[in-house]
């Protein structure tokens, strides 16, 4: 049985051949019909051409004649010079072109008369002959046989003429026969490109188009179909091929359906030991597969549209992932959120994370909620033993501080120089440690909410300036420069003079004490949005990356390789973030070691100018 290949090669060939066929008698024919056009340009046209140019010569020989005898003998003599060589080159081409029987005699008998014509035309040229003999020689002589020069011309014309109108009829009859044999190629060929057509859709077209049919339905999902085939050749291997992948097909999905199973057993298994609360949601906001305490507590049940629940703020989540295609937390994750499962108060901290495939196309959300009721507790347990501790030790702190202050003022009595010494020393730590206090019950009270803000619309100028003014002798002394670049059209922003100046204090008095004399502290603002972000920027030595993550942890303090620099305890930076976040502001640091530090943070506008 012949393959694909012979068979397109079948049908092809034909067209070829007859292709072939019809070029090939084009050429031959064209070849026939250029033949004649070519010899009836050379043999006849250059003839009928001459004997033109003869007569037309011949006429103006006349009327150079008429001119001698009417007296106007050198414009005569010159028409008849000119046009006697126009008239012999052309008699010299008809000479040389003589092509047809007959037209040899005419030819020369032509040149005869001619050269009677010429010697007869001497005399009517001559100056000294008389006109009347001048006039006899011209009737008599010249008339005649210019009469019979035409007439003979003119018979070689129409000879010429007569042949290129046969020619002209042999080359239509050729070019007619040469239309119908292509009429009759043409045909064959649309009847071989017919039936090539026919054939084409039996041997190919049709055994695709069940292929098509049945990878559709293999798309479907229907893997129980077989494609016939009733050929050897290779659309009848490809249907094969085809009827073993489908089976391949079929196995893999019996063992990929078993793994599928195994694996959803798993997980959902799996999902229901989780502690914390995690809802699988596609991408129409069902959930999926969901933990235990999910369901418990928040209603996630699988097949639960998330936007039924009354949760606004989760399907606010589930949105802002699906819009962004990033992980997100919710907005308020500071206090978190506060809900009830059985009657006891829960707090937990929401977050959504993108489920992606390969191409990063997003598939799905995870909706995570972290039960952080114990560590709220804890954090309570830790602000209430701090405020409590702080409290009680204020009021001895106190006394001993007077104590001290009194045995320093000798109102007790006199005191030796080591006992002033001691008494120094002690009135150093005591204030120090009644500093910490402070801070303590400063930090616990900015957490809880229980301090009052002053907040108004200050102008960011004015609120850096009183700042850095304290500090303006102590950078002075160590030789440092102080400034504050600010705009003056900086808008105003939202404070609490009191407590942002905290914040600028101990910025300030921190870039300060790690930057070198000639070094320089600089407070500057600029526009953010809503905000506006100051920043105090040294040119001290900067901060080691490793410890960018904890610096404004409470009581954390950064390695200090001068071990003579007085230290603190650690709370500054957090009181101070703390003080801008209830603000509702933000703070950070950027720091290059060896360069400087940035410190900064965000104030909002105050509402005239953040419109």
């Amino acid at each position: 049985m012949l393959g694909l290949r012979q068979k397109l090669s079948f049908g092809f060939g034909g067209l070829l051949i007859i292709i072939l066929a019809i070029g090939i008698q084009s050429v031959l024919h064209f070849g026939r019909l250029a033949k004649s056009i070519d010899l009836i340009l050379r043999e006849n046209y250059s003839s009928v051409l001459a004997c033109q140019n003869m007569k037309e010569s011949l006429e103006r020989i006349d009327s150079g004649v008429l001119f001698i005898l009417l007296d106007y003998s050198e414009k005569g003599i010159e028409l008849v010079d000119a046009n006697e060589k126009s008239f012999e080159k052309a008699l010299k081409i008809e000479l040389s072109n003589i092509t047809i029987t007959g037209e040899s005699a005419k030819a020369f008998y032509l040149q005869s008369l001619y050269g009677r014509y010429k010697s007869a035309l001497k005399d009517i040229k001559n100056p000294g002959a008389e006109p009347a003999v001048k006039r006899d020689a011209y009737f008599n002589n010249l008339l005649p046989l210019f009469r019979q020069i035409k007439n003979t011309a003119e018979e070689i014309l129409q000879m010429n003429q007569q042949n290129m109108n046969i020619s002209n009829e042999a080359a239509r009859t050729g070019v007619a026969a040469a239309r119908r044999q292509m009429y009759i190629l043409l045909f064959i060929a649309i009847l071989v490109a017919i039936g090539f057509i026919f054939f084409i859709g039996v041997w190919v077209l049709r055994p695709i188009n069940r292929l098509i049919k049945s990878t559709d339905e293999i798309k479907k999902g229907n893997l129980d179909l077989v494609v016939q085939s009733n050929s050897n050749d290779e659309i009848g291997r490809l249907s094969e091929s085809f009827n073993s992948m489908a089976a391949s097909l079929r196995e893999f999905r019996r063992s990929d359906q078993a793994k599928l199973i195994r694996f959803q057993r798993a997980t959902r298994q799996a999902f229901a030991s989780f502690p914390d609360v995690i809802a699988v949601i596609d991408l129409e906001g069902k959930v999926e597969l969901t933990t235990e305490t999910a369901e418990n507590a928040f209603g996630l049940k699988p097949n639960t549209i998330i936007f039924t629940l009354p949760f606004e703020w989760m399907g606010k989540l589930y949105n802002d992932v699906r819009n962004t295609g990033r992980p997100v937390q919710h907005k308020n994750n500071q206090t978190a959120i506060q809900h009830f499962v059985n009657g006891e108060e829960k707090y937990f901290r929401p977050s959504a994370v993108p489920i992606l495939d390969d191409m990063k196309q997003l598939t799905g959300v995870i909706l995570i909620l972290q039960d952080i009721t114990q560590f709220r507790q804890q954090d309570e347990i830790k602000k209430g033993v701090i405020s409590t501790v702080s409290h009680q030790l204020k009021t001895p702190l106190t006394s001993v501080r007077m104590a001290i202050h009194l045995l320093l003022e000798k109102n007790v009595g006199s005191l030796n120089e080591k006992q002033v010494e001691l008494l120094l020393a002690a009135r150093e730590d005591s204030e120090r440690l009644h500093s910490i206090l402070n801070n303590l019950l400063d930090m616990t009270r900015i957490e809880s909410g229980k301090v009052r803000m002053d907040i108004h619309p200050v102008s960011p100028v004015s609120l850096a300036s009183e700042a850095i003014e304290p500090f303006r002798r102590t950078a002075e002394d160590q030789g440092v420069a102080l400034s504050v670049e600010i705009p003056a059209n900086m808008p105003d922003v939202q404070a609490d003079m009191t407590r942002i100046g905290h914040v600028f204090s101990n910025l300030l008095s921190n870039a300060l004490k790690y930057t070198s004399p000639g070094g320089k502290v600089t407070i500057s603002a600029k526009n953010e949005d809503m905000f506006v972000r100051f920043s105090v920027t040294d040119t001290g030595r900067g901060i080691d990356d490793q410890y960018l993550s904890r610096i404004f942890q409470p009581f954390f303090r950064v390695p200090d390789e001068d071990r003579g620099r007085e230290r603190g305890a650690g709370l500054g930076l957090t009181i101070a973030k703390d003080i801008v976040e209830a603000h509702e502001g933000t703070m950070g640091v950027q720091t290059q070691k060896g360069k400087g530090s940035a410190f900064s943070f965000t104030l909002k506008k105050s509402p005239q100018d953040a419109k």
